[in-house]
């Protein structure tokens, strides 16, 4: 689950990471406020959208008096924000980040990671901070430097003080970046993250190390144990289809293709994408309904797949394992009699109980085209989707 910039920082700040004073605004009134209330004579101006590239877009300004915050809130609140990550129509901007401006000396980015290939949490930290941490990772990969945490005894203070020294600190800086990376990974844990981002974490020009962007992932599996976590999502930063999926435990992500998918397993579905590609086709999403589905839930799922206008065909491929595929056919069938096809759809279905499925489809009466085999059901429905075209 994606949260705003200025939650990322409410989280840090309770586990003792630096971060600038300010407040989340909703209108241009609260922005002036905002600023009139922190004090100083500099601030910045930051849209809050789930997208990075805020900066290089005019998503993050600064102004010099409570009438250019003024301006500066009156032209970013209610607009579309386009940056290199939200395509070309932009987010809305609903809230900003109002807070303190700060001159600073250095850049630098700090971020952790859970790295299933070494089976712990992974920092890493370069002297390239303020921009993309994949194009440094293109240009210059010898300016990321790496550490694994070994889970059983957490992050080492000779780690932090490892990568501190190799960004080119001295002794007092690199005494602050341990106790921040410290705080940081203990926020990581304790809260379930998938990624924590610090981009830039600075170094003032008072000496002090400060993170002036923050960016906290928490993993969807762990908000199960932090249930005032789930309140910080934001249903406008998603995609419709997308916060209805969730509604009803299906794994769903948007694609820009014409192949609806409905597939059980993500493996399998990222398989299915994949043929369809292969046989000359584009698929309009992810869509994983779980092992244990339901007719309820597959119903759901159809209803999300043509609420997409760019589907000219469904593609259902389920794998029978825990749930036998004359059960799944069933399921399908209820669905597909419940709401009005108006796409072509493919069905394939393997495993338990395959047979019974594929003669519950055949004799169901309905307009549905059955195939055997994954290549087969990606031909038929690249086939389907062109002529429905």
């Amino acid at each position: 689950m994606l949260i705003h910039e200025y939650q990322a920082k409410e989280l840090l700040a309770q586990h003792g990471v630096p971060v600038p004073e300010g407040r989340p605004v909703f209108t241009v009134a609260e922005a002036v406020d905002a600023a009139e209330h922190l004090g100083g004579d500099r601030w910045a101006v930051k849209a809050q959208i789930h997208a990075g590239g805020r900066g290089k877009a005019g998503g993050v300004q600064l102004a010099e008096s409570p009438d250019e915050v003024r301006s500066r809130a009156e032209g970013l609140l209610e607009h579309e924000l386009v940056t290199e990550q939200t395509g070309p129509h932009g987010r809305m901007v609903r809230r900003l980040l109002v807070e303190k401006a700060h001159a600073f000396t250095r850049e630098f980015y700090v971020g952790a990671v859970v790295d299933r290939h070494v089976d712990s949490v992974v920092f890493m930290a370069s002297s390239e901070g303020g921009v993309e941490i994949e194009e440094v990772a293109r240009q210059s990969p010898e300016k990321i430097l790496k550490t694994a945490v070994d889970p059983t005894v957490g992050l080492q203070p000779f780690q932090a003080r490892k990568l501190g020294f190799g960004l080119g600190m001295d002794w007092a800086q690199v005494k602050q970046f341990t106790k921040i990376l410290t705080a940081l990974y203990r926020a990581f844990v304790d809260k379930d993250a998938s990624l924590v981002e610090l981009n830039p974490l600075v170094l003032t020009e008072g000496g002090e190390l400060l993170a002036l962007d923050a960016k906290f992932n928490l993993d969807d599996n762990g908000l199960i144990r932090h249930p005032e976590l789930r309140e910080l999502r934001d249903p406008n930063e998603e995609d419709d289809k997308e916060h209805e999926a969730h509604a009803h435990g299906l794994n769903y992500i948007a694609l820009d293709g014409n192949i609806g998918c409905m597939v059980n397993g993500a493996g399998l579905a990222m398989a299915t994408m994949d043929i369809i590609k292969l046989y000359g086709g584009e698929p309009a999403n992810f869509l994983d309904v779980g092992g244990g589905t339901s007719a309820e839930r597959v119903t759901a799922a159809f209803k999300i797949l043509l609420s997409d206008a760019n589907v000219e065909a469904i593609l259902v491929n389920i794998f029978g394992g825990i749930v036998r595929c004359d059960v799944i056919a069933e399921g399908i069938i209820a669905a597909v009699q419940e709401i009005e096809m108006t796409v072509p759809l493919v069905v394939r279905l393997e495993g338990t109980n395959v047979e019974q499925g594929r003669q519950m489809l055949e004799d169901s009466g309905l307009d549905l085209i059955t195939a055997t085999t994954l290549a087969d059901a990606a031909d038929k429905a690249v086939a389907a989707g062109k002529g429905a075209a």
